[in-house]
């Protein structure tokens, strides 16, 4: 397992000062809180609940372009999310790997010279090295084609990434937190307020209750869909109508095709939708596109949403499905930045970082938009004002160094799987795969040592052992079942109702020596 993590109370923080407190613990939050602590920045991070429980677990989990960007004109920002595709798949490549994407032609929606030369251009746009280029389908006789309607014969295929988008949000924090970084969850920022040329912040423990308070020279607030919401009940300001919100949901149900490809279907309202293989045994489908009014605590799948999704697929494939075969959902608000677009799926995917605060005040920087593809570079974006205000010049590293577990080449995921069977015999197949495209190389400290699957302790199903539960709890701030059920891993899916009953009351019966704590370093 490894060295026991160091823990931190939050009477021991209150006196200490930081370069930089971040609000939120998405992945904009934790990228940020990664790039800064890897500069030598003294930096403290605070999410009100677990990690990558908002937005950055409801994406549609992919690294990509954004095709359909190129039809809104957003150039710059199509190259930039393309040229990062090979860039976080070479330092995560146990969480991050190559899908085609497989584009149906519908001539009565967008003409086939249109397709062709948008593809044209998202192969070229970005700097694309590894990746294979676009190419045509004859859905007559490609495998593609049999999961698909008849009247469906041509189509066109093209590359980006999958990512598993929770652990991608889970990693950046392990890191900061292993270069010095303080990440603290469940942890509330009740008020920011400037005093004596620092900021003062406060925070509430939502497990006990116990307010405590921080100092720090910048405030940075990455609470993606609240961050107008920090801006005006936490820190005091006027500040509304910066960001959008855009529900986008999901569904998952049993596997509906075999191949490893993706699909990509255009709809007549000019929306799209994906199907992508998911979970080794299951379809995703999504996503959803509307504006959301309601509660941000509150946010689920509408009967409406399911209904389209179900009637969007069906347009395309041969088997229909419908509301019962859903499987599992989630659903998500994608804080977008506020350009005034009439409809959803029209408003920008770009991001906006605004500075605030008068040449001798602490200053405030707050993030409004953004996508998971382009977080990394959201983070050097705001190194660079971190950098200005502190007047130093660290240099940018995080586009080689490996995220934790991804130290091996974006080639030999399969030679590390049969490494870790090799090792560990009594593993089965299905969870070696698991276990490295979770973990990567640190799977190996999860088994260090055994040598029959009783020495990892209780079974929970899926492949899930008390030693690996016991490695989230200690180093990956999991303490519910949903954290480890749903974001730490998708097994959720896997375990029947049972066996994640019995998950949720071995955490009780084993509790943690204290929960007001702060996962620090593991090495």
């Amino acid at each position: 397992m490894g060295p026991n993590a160091t823990t931190t109370s939050a009477a021991e923080t209150e006196a200490e000062v930081y370069d930089l407190f971040i609000i939120g613990g998405g992945i904009n939050g934790c990228g940020v809180a990664r790039d800064a602590a890897g500069r030598g920045y003294k930096v403290m991070l605070a999410e009100k609940g677990d990690l990558a429980q908002g937005t950055s677990s409801g994406s549609t989990k992919l690294i990509h372009g954004g095709l359909r960007y190129l039809e809104h004109y957003e150039f710059r920002l199509v190259r930039e999310s393309l040229k990062e595709r090979e860039t976080l798949w070479a330092i995560a490549p146990h969480i991050i790997w190559p899908m085609r994407f497989v584009l149906p032609h519908a001539p009565h929606l967008r003409p086939a010279w249109l397709l062709r030369l948008g593809l044209f251009i998202y192969d070229h746009i970005g700097g694309r090295k590894k990746l294979p280029p676009a190419r045509s389908l004859d859905l007559r006789t490609d495998p593609a084609g049999e999961p698909l309607r008849s009247n469906f014969q041509r189509a066109f295929e093209y590359s980006d990434c999958w990512v598993d988008d929770a652990r991608l949000v889970i990693l950046n924090a392990r890191d900061a937190a292993d270069r010095g970084a303080a990440i603290r969850t469940r942890a509330a920022v009740t008020k920011v307020e400037r005093s004596s040329g620092v900021w003062r912040v406060s925070l509430r423990d939502l497990r006990t209750g116990q307010v405590s308070e921080v100092r720090a020279g910048l405030v940075i607030n990455a609470a993606g869909p609240w961050v107008d919401v920090v801006l005006n009940s936490v820190a005091g300001q006027n500040s509304g109508g910066n960001v959008r919100h855009v529900q986008g949901s999901h569904i998952v149900v049993s596997k509906l095709f075999d191949h490893p490809r993706s699909y990509i279907f255009q709809n007549p309202d000019g929306r799209i939708i994906f199907a992508i293989p998911y979970e080794q045994d299951f379809t995703l489908i999504g996503t959803t596109d509307q504006d959301y009014v309601g509660e941000l605590d509150d946010i689920a799948i509408t009967t409406d949403e399911i209904d389209y999704l179900c009637t969007s697929l069906n347009s395309y494939f041969g088997t229909s499905i419908g509301a019962d075969d859903v499987v599992w959902s989630y659903s998500a608000v994608r804080p977008l930045h506020n350009d005034g677009s009439d409809k959803a799926q029209e408003a920008t995917r770009d991001y906006t970082i605004r500075m605030d605060g008068h040449a001798d005040e602490p200053k405030l920087i707050s993030i409004f938009g953004g996508k998971i593809t382009t977080y990394r570079r959201l983070a050097l974006e705001v190194l660079d004002r971190v950098n200005d205000v502190f007047q130093r010049s660290g240099k940018a590293w995080t586009d080689k160094a490996p995220l934790p577990g991804g130290d091996f080449s974006t080639n030999d995921f399969e030679k590390e799987r049969a490494r870790l069977k090799e090792r560990y015999a009594f593993l089965d197949g299905k969870t070696a795969y698991r276990l490295i495209r979770s973990y990567g190389t640190t799977a190996h400290r999860i088994l260090d040592g055994a040598t029959e699957q009783a020495q990892l302790g209780e079974s929970f199903g899926g492949g899930l052992s008390e030693r690996e539960v016991e490695y989230l709890r200690r180093f990956e701030w999991a303490e519910t079942a949903d954290d480890i059920l749903w974001r730490r891993s998708k097994l959720g899916l896997q375990l029947n109702p049972e066996e994640q009953q019995r998950l949720s009351d071995w955490l009780t019966e084993n509790p943690v020596a204290k929960l007001s704590v702060t996962v620090e370093q593991t090495s």
